[in-house]
């Protein structure tokens, strides 16, 4: 008779994780466009759903901000990555959000079985199993919290390039394209971190 073999607590991980991934930033004006990859057991799926773990857009940032280091404890491993405004302006806003994601994959401990994705587009340099969810952010938790992680991460930076480029108001739109941040453009310049390629499309440039 034998004996069942019982399985260890990476095998039951690996049987019950789920793995997703978010970028934030790809059509902001400035900065890079981050990206962030969660990986998290059913167990604190649940318990992340219950502290309010939802599409980042959805959420204040002060929620936002609450929940952050709870995703952190709380996953069985997390990643993120950047890509920055110079690659954007070379390759392309897709291949450079590429690569973000990329980087962030390579954080990982271990590479994941599958991997969710928010969106259509397909990861192209990633050859592992992938699947495409569009709105992702708000059905699959994974996704939900690697887009709150790709966030706030994100907001941090741009509240500490505020310092380095007073007064294009960084702080207050992150980088993205309002009415009065491309006003501030028009008055002042372009600096080295705008994405030039995209303030063309504006004829900023």
């Amino acid at each position: 008779m034998h004996e069942k073999k019982e399985e260890g607590p990476q095998q039951v991980l690996n049987k019950v994780s789920e793995v997703g991934i978010d970028e934030v930033g790809r059509g902001a004006v400035f900065g890079p466009v981050f990206s962030a990859v969660v990986v998290l057991t059913e167990k604190n799926k649940r318990t992340l759903k219950q502290f309010g773990v939802m599409d980042s857009k959805k959420l204040t940032p002060k929620k936002r901000k609450l929940l952050f280091p709870k995703i952190l404890l709380l996953s069985s491993d997390y990643g993120i990555g950047q890509s920055s405004a110079k690659e954007i302006d070379k390759l392309g806003i897709r291949a450079a959000t590429e690569i973000s994601m990329i980087r962030a994959l390579r954080k990982l401990k271990k590479k994941p079985s599958e991997l969710i994705i928010d969106g259509p587009l397909l990861l192209r340099p990633w050859n592992g199993i992938q699947k495409n969810i569009v709105s992702g952010d708000s059905k699959f938790t994974s996704i939900s919290a690697a887009s709150i992680v790709a966030k706030v991460t994100r907001d941090n930076l741009m509240d500490r390039l505020e310092i380095k480029y007073k007064g294009y108001l960084i702080f207050k739109n992150k980088g993205y394209g309002t009415k009065e941040h491309l006003s501030i453009i028009k008055e002042n310049g372009i600096t080295n971190l705008h994405r030039k390629s995209f303030l063309k499309k504006s004829n900023l440039i």
